[in-house]
C-alpha cells in the first residue's frame, strides 16, 4: 500500500503523506516557513521540536474555540507581518482541528493567498479535517459562521501523536470516524466497535481506519468540493452535535457531541417514519459506546432548540439537516422547526437512558 495518495481539487491538488517521524519531515520545510503551533503540542514535543524550528518564526497559539475568531486571526496576522513575513512564505500549521482552521483562513487571505502545510495531532483532525479545503471561524455565538475553502499544498499525518493524545480525544475522534464509516454505509463500523477498547488503550491501532475515513472524504470531496451538494451528507450527526457543543460551553468535544448528534438524527428519522426500529437499534448499540456523559434537563431544552435554530445550514424557519434509512442511506431535508419536531427531539431526551441522558 501506498504511504500518500492525492486529493484532486479544483483550487489545488494536495498530498496526504504517510510518516512515521514528523520531525523529519519538518527538517525539509524551507527557511522561508512560519509555524503556527499549538501551545500544547510545544509543551508535549518542544524538546524535539526545538532543535528542527526557529524560535523567531514559531507563532504559538493557545487552541480553544475561543481563539478561532476574526479578532485572533487579525492579532496573528499582525504578528507574521512584524516577523517579516513575505509572499513566497509557507506556514506550517501544527495542530488540531482548531490549528487548521485559523492557518488556513490566515494563508488564504495573507497576500491574497500563500501555501501552507499541515501536520495535523489529533483524531480528528488526522482522520477528518484535514481533507476538504474548508476553514470556519466562529462570530460571536455563531460556530463556523465564516471561512473559506483553501487546501494545503501538503498534510503529513504521524499516529504516533495519538500516544500522548488524552482519552476524551480518542472517543471524539472515534465518533467522526463512526460517522463516515454510517455515511459510507462502511462494515468498517462493526469492526470499528468490536475493537474500541483496544483503540482507545492503543490509539495508533486506528492507523488504517484513518485513511479509510480519509478515502471516503476524498470520494465525496472531489465530487463536491464546495459542499453544495453530496458532501452536505457529511453533515449526518453534526446539527444535532453542534447544539450540544454550544449549549455545554464545549465541554462535551465535537466527536463525542457527533455521536450523541447521530443518535438524535436516527431517533427523529424513526419519529419520521424514514429508520426502521431494527436498525435503529443496530446502530444504537455500536453509538452507546461512545456516547458522551452529558445530560439534559427538561428547563434546557429552549437553549437547545435556539442553538439548533442558529445553525448555518437553516433556510427560513426549516431545520436543514441529514436523517437516515440506515447506514450508506442518507437524506438531506428540511423540517419545519415546528412542535412536532420539537416534541420529537424532548422525547428522545426523556425517553433514552441508555444514551447517558
Amino acid at each position: 500500500m501506498s504511504d500518500w495518495f492525492t486529493v484532486r481539487s479544483r483550487l489545488r491538488d494536495y498530498r496526504i503523506n504517510f510518516v512515521d517521524d514528523f520531525v523529519e519531515s519538518l527538517r525539509r520545510e524551507t527557511e522561508s516557513s512560519f509555524f503556527i503551533v499549538d501551545e500544547g503540542v510545544l509543551d508535549l514535543y518542544g524538546r524535539r521540536l526545538k532543535p528542527v524550528l526557529p524560535v523567531d518564526r514559531i507563532v504559538p497559539v493557545r487552541a480553544t474555540e475561543q481563539h478561532k475568531t476574526l479578532d485572533h486571526c487579525q492579532s496573528l496576522l499582525m504578528t507574521l507581518v512584524q516577523a517579516n513575513i513575505r509572499r513566497n512564505a509557507t506556514v506550517v500549521a501544527i495542530g488540531g482541528g482548531i490549528i487548521q482552521d485559523i492557518s488556513a483562513f490566515i494563508a488564504s487571505i495573507l497576500f491574497r493567498g500563500i501555501d501552507w502545510t499541515f501536520y495535523p495531532t489529533t483524531l480528528l483532525a488526522q482522520a477528518d479535517s484535514c481533507v476538504g479545503s474548508k476553514s470556519s471561524l466562529n462570530v460571536g455565538q455563531y460556530k463556523n459562521l465564516v471561512g473559506t475553502f483553501y487546501p494545503p499544498s501538503k498534510i503529513f499525518i504521524d499516529v504516533n501523536f495519538l500516544h500522548t493524545l488524552p482519552v476524551d480525544e480518542i472517543r471524539s475522534g472515534v465518533g467522526e470516524i463512526l460517522h463516515f464509516y454510517f455515511v459510507d454505509g462502511s462494515c468498517k463500523a462493526r469492526t470499528l466497535m468490536d475493537q474500541y477498547d483496544a483503540v482507545i488503550r492503543t490509539p495508533v491501532l486506528l492507523a488504517d481506519h484513518i485513511r479509510a475515513c480519509l478515502e471516503i472524504k476524498k470520494k465525496m470531496v472531489e465530487i463536491d468540493e464546495f459542499d453544495h451538494n453530496e458532501r452536505n451528507l457529511f453533515n449526518y450527526g453534526h446539527t444535532f452535535g453542534h447544539a450540544i457543543e454550544t449549549i455545554s460551553d464545549y465541554s462535551v468535544r465535537h466527536g463525542q457531541a457527533v455521536t450523541l448528534g447521530m443518535d438524535i438524527a436516527n431517533y427523529v428519522s424513526l419519529e419520521m417514519g424514514y429508520l426502521d426500529r431494527e436498525t435503529f437499534l443496530s446502530m444504537r448499540e455500536m453509538l452507546v459506546r461512545n456516547m458522551p456523559d452529558f445530560s439534559l434537563d427538561p428547563a434546557q431544552l429552549d437553549r437547545y432548540f435556539k442553538a439548533l435554530a442558529k445553525d448555518k445550514k437553516n433556510l427560513d424557519n426549516n431545520l436543514t439537516c441529514i436523517l437516515t434509512s440506515g447506514p450508506g442511506c442518507m437524506r438531506k431535508v428540511r423540517l419545519p422547526f415546528d412542535e412536532k419536531l420539537k416534541e420529537a427531539i424532548a422525547s428522545y431526551f426523556r425517553a433514552q437512558p441508555v444514551a447517558k441522558l
